[in-house]
């Protein structure tokens, strides 16, 4: 019987944490049944319509209106570089020395031609006179006089020739000194000191370049589709390759022609955008705007993409509470970091703009910021009430509906649990009384 008596101990102590257990889980509060979940608070904007340009974009290339390719126009081995690239350089300033000894030989030996010819000259000139004077007198006939008149006008002629020679070959002899054409910037410089460069060849050898890096252009070829479209005046934004806007211009020039090979329409604009920003012969994007058309313009995060379809999602009130709902939407040009719509919304329309990428439609939202939402009508959750802040009354009667559920899976668990105490129990005082 004293077996017993301490048999029964842990049994009790099991079935009065059990009990403990059963409380702690009744105090635990229960949803009521007929509530509704709260929605995702969302931050949206109201749909107005803006102008937006209508705009093409064209790859155009970057060119200087005095740029000059520096080519030798004399055969000879280099002898200095007297500029590096990227120097600026005056208008008629040294570049680089072509060897010109050979040439100052030519030079040399003209002049001494010359000198000689003009001595003849001289000579025949002062004899000319004499023989005129001696023949005005009666003394010398007229042959003597005829001939000295023809020496003199081939004195004369030979002179005038060994001058023009001379003359040529010094202004060829400047040529061995390569200069400057403008004042500009110099570019790369593929030759070196020592390299034979000449004039002949395909392509010819070419010294350096020299770019006035002011008076840009940009040329713009636009397709003969657009013919009817492009004339002067028309906007042009020049963009950079990461969409960075370098220059807002317009189109000045307009080819009368068709570019035979490219079959497109050469258009220039006007740049003057600093060295920093762009240079010579670089390409960038010209977007050529046609028009401006008012339009529905709406942040990119706005929208979400399904396959080829776009769509956003729009505030709507259903049933007195605030709803999700998606629509479709065909999307225009990008302006800056929006959107504009070409059809799918209105002006008035609140897009939801943050939390897109949680929403499905018809989903409750919560507008952040906004009115608090209409109490629910009856047998609705309520969602909109927590919305405001309060927690909706109930009923006794409801509180006890919602309660009795929760209790019921309670007395079931303990019940369990206090059977499986009492087999242990049995199998104990089995054991002991064997």
């Amino acid at each position: 019987m004293t077996q017993f008596r301490f048999l029964r101990i842990p049994t009790l102590g099991c079935l009065l944490l059990a009990g403990m257990a059963a409380v702690g889980c009744q105090k635990k509060p229960a949803a009521p049944a007929g509530q509704e979940p709260q929605g995702l608070p969302v931050q949206t904007v109201t749909v107005a319509l803006q102008p937006v340009p209508q705009s093409s974009q064209y790859v155009a290339t970057i060119k200087s209106r005095r740029s000059a390719t520096i080519s030798p126009q004399v055969s000879g081995q280099l002898t200095q570089i007297l500029v590096h690239s990227g120097d600026q350089v005056k208008t008629g300033q040294v570049l680089m020395e072509i060897d010109p000894r050979q040439q100052q030989a030519n030079v040399a030996a003209l002049l001494a031609t010359e000198r000689q010819k003009k001595a003849v000259y001289d000579f025949d000139t002062i004899e000319q006179d004499r023989q005129k004077k001696l023949f005005d007198a009666g003394v010398t006939s007229r042959d003597a006089f005829d001939q000295a008149q023809q020496a003199f006008e081939n004195a004369k002629a030979d002179y005038e020739a060994a001058v023009g020679n001379r003359k040529t070959q010094e202004q060829l002899l400047a040529y061995y000194t390569v200069r400057a054409p403008f004042a500009g910037i110099v570019g790369d410089i593929p030759v070196h000191v020592g390299d034979y460069v000449s004039t002949g060849g395909s392509p010819p050898t070419v010294l350096t370049t020299v770019d006035e890096n002011k008076d840009l252009e940009a040329y713009i070829y636009i397709p003969t589709e657009r013919s009817a479209d492009v004339r002067l005046g028309l906007p042009v934004d020049l963009t950079d390759n990461n969409g960075k806007l370098l220059e807002k211009t317009k189109i000045d020039f307009v080819s009368p022609q068709v570019d035979s090979s490219l079959q497109e329409i050469l258009a220039k604009a006007s740049v003057q955008a600093t060295p920093e920003m762009v240079r010579n012969a670089q390409m960038v994007k010209a977007n050529v705007i046609w028009s401006t058309k008012p339009m529905a313009v709406v942040p990119v995060l706005a929208v979400t993409q399904q396959g080829e379809q776009s769509f956003v999602f729009l505030l709507q009130q259903q049933n007195g509470m605030a709803v999700a709902h998606r629509v479709p939407v065909t999307l225009g040009v990008t302006v800056s970091n929006n959107y504009s719509i070409t059809s799918g919304l209105k002006p008035g329309d609140q897009v939801i703009v943050s939390a897109t990428q949680f929403l499905v439609d018809g989903m409750p939202v919560i507008p952040m910021g906004g009115p608090p939402q209409a109490a629910p009508t009856q047998g609705q959750g309520s969602g909109a009430h927590a919305s405001a802040g309060a927690d909706p009354p109930q009923s006794s009667a409801t509180a006890a509906k919602t309660e009795t559920p929760h209790k019921a899976v309670s007395h079931r668990h303990h019940r369990r649990h206090g059977r499986a105490l009492a087999r242990k129990s049995r199998q104990t005082k089995h054991q002991t009384v064997s």
